[in-house]
């Protein structure tokens, strides 16, 4: 019987990761492309999950238990996704600032961001404006996503925009920041490009500030 993607989809936001990675190989082995695989199952499965967290109807160890099946599912396809020359919607740096050493929040970013089509490099905590700039110029990156739980750590945000600047490549590259205690308002005052409150709202200002389509 040929695989229903939306079955796929049901059990990425389920977070069942064992069917969800013998769906995928069944769709390769029936002959789905993997870019099918991806926004029909994937895609469709976790824009549902960050529906539901924005709406409070699954908080964090269900967002991170769907992600981990998005992700399982991901390592197959994005080998097979490389060799066809499928380009992701887009590429984001993302880390916690300088000082800092939490990372729940920014794991659950990345996740949602790889659910949604993007390639997504991860340089984990306490990241230096200087190691930002170098993986936004090794890695053509379209956007940053900076992440701070601690108001101690904030100043690395502004640092960072002032890193860019001081660089010359601010104008190439848009500046997320995001955590428990960053505010829009900071955003503004920090010359940030856009904050977004959660993980599924980091998705929409992403897709908002590359002109990519917002479901």
């Amino acid at each position: 019987m040929a695989v229903d993607l939306q079955v796929l989809a049901d059990n990425i936001i389920r977070g069942k990761k064992n069917p969800a990675v013998e769906m995928t190989q069944q769709a390769l082995a029936e002959g789905v492309a993997p870019q099918q695989i991806i926004n029909e199952g994937l895609i469709a499965g976790m824009a549902v999950v960050g529906e539901k967290f924005k709406k409070n109807e699954f908080y964090v160890p269900e967002v991170l238990i769907a992600a981990r099946a998005m992700k399982e599912c991901m390592s197959i396809l994005k080998p097979l996704l490389e060799e066809t020359g499928v380009k992701p919607v887009g590429i984001v740096v993302i880390g916690t600032v300088k000082g800092d050493l939490h990372d729940i929040g920014k794991n659950l970013v990345a996740m949602m961001l790889q659910g949604n089509g993007f390639e997504v490099v991860d340089l984990d905590v306490a990241v230096t404006p200087e190691k930002f700039i170098e993986a936004v110029k090794a890695n053509s990156a379209d956007a940053i996503a900076l992440s701070a739980l601690l108001t101690t750590t904030m100043p690395g945000m502004k640092q960072m925009v002032d890193a860019l600047e001081a660089s010359g490549i601010r104008g190439n590259v848009k500046v997320m920041i995001g955590g428990a205690p960053v505010t829009q308002k900071f955003s503004d005052e920090i010359g940030a490009d856009g904050y977004a409150p959660d993980a599924a709202s980091a998705v929409d200002l992403a897709k908002a500030l590359l002109d990519l389509p917002v479901a």
